[in-house]
């Protein structure tokens, strides 16, 4: 009964919010692929974050932070490509600014649920959360500074590669790595290196676009969209599962 209660609300929140935003829709072509990858990521997102939210009491206590987290994620994803959707069926134009509101808010929750997880198991501080989400701030807005034309591009792309490789330091090599290594929990081992490959492998795709998008060229702007849409699907609902599974293994059950 609880679960049900908890997905009617997540339901009614999210299609609530949806529901201005596709006030005035305008047609979806069915030969229009960036609009039909934004529809279907808009839905995959969905259906992942009520899922994260139902799952909440399948897991111990500890846990239960880093899957509403994930959770919320995927629900603020959710929004953004509803809306993403519709600026671009409206004027087949996908601005960097919409792109970027998503990433400021869910980038910086994806790098705190490293700190959650090891919170999880007793095995994090405050410093580690503060690293993380620097790292993921100067990321951002680095990258955001360049696409959008307000530095130079080059130096855009510099500053947004120096906050992931900083992140990459602190994840394999720094403090947070090193307590994930002696932490002695196998599921938090395992979640931690996936969470690790993901954004190591599934987030080189970000500053791959970059460089072909904005700074060398050969990439149109709609196969630019169709990869970024695959890449947020990807690392966003792959980075929440990789953190359930951990959590109902810690828990030591499984969702019926």
């Amino acid at each position: 009964m609880k679960k049900l209660k908890l997905f009617a609300l997540t339901a009614v929140a999210l299609m609530g919010v949806t529901g201005v935003a596709n006030a005035e829709t305008v047609m979806l072509a069915q030969d229009d692929f960036v609009g039909i990858s934004f529809w279907v990521i808009s839905m995959g997102m969905l259906a992942a974050t009520a899922f994260f939210f139902l799952e909440t009491g399948n897991v111990a206590a500890g846990w239960r932070t880093s899957v509403i987290v994930a959770g919320l994620v995927t629900g603020i994803a959710f929004i953004h490509y509803m809306y993403m959707r519709e600026v671009w069926v409206a004027t087949g134009d996908s601005p960097t600014v919409y792109r970027y509101i998503d990433w400021l808010i869910t980038v910086p929750l994806q790098m705190v649920e490293f700190y959650l997880i090891l919170s999880a198991v007793g095995k994090a501080n405050s410093g580690m959360f503060w690293r993380l989400l620097l790292g993921s701030v100067v990321m951002l807005v680095g990258g955001y500074l360049g696409e959008a034309g307000y530095i130079n591009a080059t130096l855009g792309f510099i500053i947004g590669m120096a906050g992931w490789i900083y992140i990459l330091y602190e994840i394999f090599s720094g403090e947070a790595g090193k307590a994930a290594a002696k932490s002695g929990n196998k599921a938090l081992v395992t979640a931690f290196g996936a969470m690790r490959m993901i954004v190591t492998v599934g987030w080189a795709i970000y500053p791959l676009g970059y460089v072909f998008g904005y700074l060398t060229g050969g990439v149109d702007a709609e196969s630019l969209n169709v990869v970024y849409n695959l890449a947020d699907f990807v690392n966003k609902i792959a980075f929440g599962l990789v953190i359930w599974a951990a959590a109902t293994s810690a828990s030591g059950k499984r969702s019926k």
